[in-house]
């Protein structure tokens, strides 16, 4: 702790409970119960982070504790680790203190906001209504939300702007909170939105219907719009050619997808962590130029490390970890005879966890705690979302492509590290669809839909050809590279199916231990640690995790 110079935290929650206080009273008697819900935790906990964070550190903290605001935070994080000198910076999330959105401008080594949006009228939480609405948990399914979308129509687009939202040109908008119980209830819509798009909000797990289908859409394209909209406005008020993007809304990958091709900015920069854990290095790094004004050397190559900022673990603590689980596996000094054995299993359409080097910060895996498979097979995406990852059929898998082939398979220019961006597969790869494919676009069984073979990439081409891309370069990626070009030698496909190496409800595996139990509870052949190659077939029965008490163990996203 001697090291430590500061602790700093990303909002600040003084202003936060002056927000929560003006709301309450503004729907006063209405929100009662949602008040005696908030109330003890932020008078017995919440009110006294000071307290509570010198609690939790070791010794005693003398030194100063700051409080940086919410969306300076975001900010922060989106400009401070970007490639540029100077740059607009949008920021749009739930809320923090009062603020929904900002605008602001990155000189150097401080940034300043010049515009907001406040509170009630929030994009994020405008975006989780409807995602409450159409059954999905509120701050985590919304990418379920998006990746819905494509199978609907915007059929409700024009209602949610005449009735929902009032929206300006310039991406500001009004929200008519007649419809909406996120201010003083304990949901996030009522009855009166209820009534409007014909019926009560889906319950969890139930069937998705195409009403909740085409609302996905109809949101999302409201989205889209806000955001090049904000967008647009920034460049107008800051004269910035560079963009920067942070806040939980900046995770919408296909509104990000849009908004590069409108060209609005000539460059964009997206912070990979943007939601709030985001935050928390935003606060830091905002402490560390802005307030103590160090020098900052701008990385024109990648200054989050490809996010691989978290643990790592060495071959002989793995191999220490195998011995005493008595878990059976190869060890590979060479890795060009690793690298073999996994590629000729990808071909083989055997589905692998990829566990390597430090583990990724943010919600994306990029190779260092993935599991992976053929992008070229039919039948790779369902059997990871039903065997695997144990989630919704319907929801798409990301490809893992070589950086300089990134244009040969898709309508990308610009390299795509975090897995921020949506581009369309490129016509040449397509697969034209028959008469009775085409009518299964519309057949309400979504897993009929899914199977349906768009591309020669079929288990990473969402519904509308579209794909969320993540481009791999080496010296960001090191052996997670080596390994797809050597597939790419192998099989002449440059392309990989990349998720995140966990099942429903459960955080991204750190360590060899989550990674073993995770293996062990789920339909995959293969486990790659480090070094180690280990095959499901070769475990003895008595490491058998039953797939329900490993799920158990996490609550649903």
């Amino acid at each position: 702790m001697e090291q430590i110079d500061h602790v700093v935290f990303y909002e600040k929650p003084f202003l936060k409970f002056d927000r929560l206080l003006e709301t309450y009273l503004s729907f006063a008697p209405s929100g009662f119960g949602s008040f005696l819900r908030a109330m003890p935790q932020w008078l017995k906990q919440k009110l006294h982070l000071p307290r509570e964070i010198k609690k939790g550190l070791p010794g005693r903290w003398k030194k100063p504790l700051i409080f940086t605001k919410h969306h300076e935070s975001h900010a922060a994080s989106a400009f401070f680790p970007s490639p540029f000198e100077e740059a607009a910076i949008l920021t749009m999330d739930g809320v923090g203190e009062w603020d929904t959105a900002t605008i602001g401008v990155g000189h150097s080594n401080q940034v300043e906001l010049v515009k907001s949006l406040q509170f009630p009228h929030s994009l994020g939480l405008l975006y989780s209504a409807f995602t409450y609405f159409c059954g999905f948990k509120v701050n985590s399914g919304e990418y379920k939300l998006m990746g819905l979308a494509p199978y609907g129509k915007p059929v409700y687009r024009d209602q949610i702007l005449e009735h929902l939202i009032d929206l300006k040109e310039d991406g500001s908008f009004a929200i008519n909170l007649e419809y909406f119980n996120y201010c003083q209830g304990l949901t996030m819509t009522n009855h009166r939105f209820a009534n409007f798009f014909g019926g009560p909000p889906r319950k969890t797990e139930e069937k998705i219907t195409e009403r909740e289908i085409d609302l996905a859409a109809s949101i999302q394209a409201v989205t889209e719009e806000i955001v090049i909209k904000m967008a647009k406005f920034a460049r107008e008020e800051t004269g910035q050619l560079n963009l920067c993007l942070s806040g939980g809304v900046a995770l919408n990958c296909v509104a990000n997808g849009k908004l590069l091709a409108k060209k609005v900015f000539e460059n964009i920069w997206i912070q990979p962590s943007s939601g709030d854990a985001g935050g928390a290095l935003g606060a830091a790094l905002f402490t560390n130029f802005q307030l103590l004004k160090r020098e900052r050397v701008v990385n024109k190559n990648d200054s989050m490390k490809g996010s691989h900022l978290g643990p790592r673990f060495e071959n002989e603590e793995i191999s220490e970890f195998l011995k005493e689980t008595k878990a059976p596996s190869h060890h590979f000094s060479d890795e060009d005879e690793l690298l073999y054995k996994v590629c000729d299993a990808i071909e083989k359409e055997k589905i692998i966890g990829w566990f390597q080097g430090r583990m990724e910060f943010g919600p994306r895996a990029l190779g260092g705690r993935s599991i992976i498979g053929d992008a070229r097979s039919e039948n790779i995406q369902t059997q990871m979302n039903l065997s695997i990852k144990y989630r919704e059929s319907f929801r798409p898998f990301a490809p893992s492509v070589l950086e300089e082939k990134t244009a040969e398979y898709f309508d990308l220019k610009v390299p795509s590290p975090y897995m921020l961006l949506v581009a369309p597969v490129k016509e040449a790869i397509r697969t034209a669809l028959s008469t009775e494919d085409q009518e299964s676009m519309t057949d309400p069984d979504l897993l009929k839909r899914v199977r349906l073979k768009r591309s020669s990439l079929p288990a990473i081409t969402h519904i509308d050809y579209s794909a969320r891309i993540q481009s791999v370069s080496e010296n960001r990626n090191d052996r997670y590279y080596r390994l797809i070009k050597k597939l790419e030698q192998k099989t002449g496909s440059g392309v990989i199916v990349n998720t995140s190496f966990n099942v429903r409800g459960e955080p991204i595996v750190s360590t060899p231990q989550d990674a073993y139990s995770c293996f062990m509870a789920t339909e995959m052949d293969l486990l790659v640690l480090e070094n180690h190659i280990l095959y499901k077939s070769e475990q003895p029965s008595s490491n058998k995790v039953s797939k329900d008490s490993h799920i158990s163990q996490f609550s649903l996203d």
